[in-house]
């Protein structure tokens, strides 16, 4: 998902970041000037739920109008996997595919979990 907060500030009337930080902070939500230029930008950035509906609130949109999907490239093709839900009902005599654990990321040992 992608930051779609420039347009969004542009049907308020906001055009620089540091007009939408006011308009943030008028509805209590204190982000730096660092994050909101990040969201700026479209950056991915880390957002609290709470600070969320705070961003709504102060912009008035939803948070649909917010995100924005990535597209993707013209022509390319999502690529099937084979893999389908385990216990698919495909017929009679159908031998449904099972899930396939993720591979290791990285060489060597696996870490111990925090204690």
């Amino acid at each position: 998902m992608k930051w779609n907060l420039r347009m969004v500030a542009a049907q308020r009337d906001l055009w620089r970041p540091t007009e939408v930080l006011a308009a943030f902070q008028q509805v209590g939500f204190n982000p730096s000037l660092s994050k909101v230029a990040a969201l700026w930008s479209g950056t991915p950035v880390t957002v609290r739920l709470d600070d969320l509906d705070k961003m709504c609130t102060a912009l008035n949109c939803t948070v649909a109008d917010l995100l924005q999907a990535e597209p993707l490239a013209t022509g390319q093709v999502v690529p099937e996997s084979g893999q389908r839900a385990v216990n698919a009902d495909e017929g009679p005599g159908s031998n449904p595919v099972r899930p396939v654990p993720r591979g290791r990321r990285g060489p060597g040992p696996r870490s111990l979990p925090p204690s």
